[in-house]
């Protein structure tokens, strides 16, 4: 009887990563694959970005092979002096402000436009499914494939967009010449690319909200605006708040639509964070992959800080 109770009282319970692996070992196995590949194309890339932004290598330093030479690294370890250049750089805070500008344009005015065009399909009308189809292929065409046809036609000499007030008398417009049109002309774009987006998940919000409930605001005699304030706004605040992050995050990196409509340009006025950062790494001589680095870096941890605070506001206001 002494042994039996000795015996138990050494026993150790197993672990809780062994239990966890015993029980769901089909469910990890079928992770594995995914968690390795994101690891890969992911961590890797995300990790030496981080190394590379801590030392002072460029197109000079870094190990390369000329012909049958083969030339070691020399770049060496130089802590936060590239975020500490950055940071006083007034080009950083000129790229910021327009970068952060860019970003609410595009996402107020998707949010509305799509929350606006699912209101409306989320009525029964002739030809509902058709309307649908069209306003999601913007989504469905590849966003280069959108810049490039909308950059035919912003052309200032042969462009529709100008053919067409050539017709009414009105002279050539520079869209993407103009700084103040350019800013205007690829926000319109990238709101075109980003509409069905909002259309679709805010559709499928409003396609959640009960019935019920606007036929009892109606029987009370709520006008439609009431309805439209009080229970479809409600209704979608889970939903809205999702694709209002998503958006913000896609849009603050947006490299296919600036750079491919405007290169950043006229001169340097469209250009964002995530371009700026393209160009000192892949177009200026030298290449300066520690300073581009570090502008990632910086964005990386500008969008975390954006998502840690909109989503601690939500909690507080207890929509997530």
């Amino acid at each position: 009887m002494t042994m039996t109770v000795d015996i138990g009282r050494t026993a150790k319970p197993p672990g809780r990563i062994r239990t966890a692996l015993a029980r769901h070992w089909y469910a990890w196995a079928m992770v594995a694959p995914v968690v390795i590949v994101l690891g890969l194309i992911i961590g890797y890339p995300l990790g030496r970005g981080v190394y590379l932004s801590l030392t002072d290598a460029d197109e000079t330093n870094v190990e390369r092979t000329i012909g049958i030479n083969h030339l070691p690294a020399t770049y060496r370890f130089t802590g936060l002096d590239n975020f500490t250049a950055v940071l006083k750089d007034e080009v950083f805070l000129d790229r910021l402000l327009w970068t952060v500008t860019w970003t609410v344009s595009c996402v107020a005015v998707t949010f509305c436009l799509g929350l606006g065009l699912a209101v409306l399909l989320n009525r029964r009308f002739a030809g509902r499914a058709v309307y649908r189809s069209l306003l999601i292929l913007p989504w469905a065409v590849p966003a280069f494939v959108s810049v490039f046809a909308w950059r035919l036609l912003y052309n200032e000499r042969n462009g529709i967009l100008n053919k067409l007030l050539d017709g009414g008398g009105i002279d050539a417009v520079p869209w993407l010449n103009d700084p103040t049109l350019a800013k205007v002309s690829v926000i319109a774009v990238n709101v075109w690319i980003g509409v069905p987006f909002m259309l679709v998940a805010l559709l499928g919000g409003l396609q959640s909200i009960p019935g019920e409930r606007y036929e009892a605001a109606e029987m009370d005699g709520a006008s439609p605006w009431q309805r439209f304030r009080h229970i479809t706004l409600p209704g979608l605040r889970a939903v809205s708040s999702t694709v209002v992050l998503l958006s913000t995050i896609w849009t603050f990196n947006m490299f296919p639509v600036i750079y491919l409509l405007t290169r950043g340009g006229p001169g340097d006025t469209t250009e964002i964070l995530v371009t700026y950062a393209y160009r000192i790494s892949f177009v200026n001589s030298p290449r300066d992959y520690a300073g581009a680095s570090a502008w990632g870096v910086l964005i990386l941890l500008i969008l975390l800080l954006f998502a840690v605070v909109y989503r601690r506001a939500l909690r507080k206001q207890g929509e997530v």
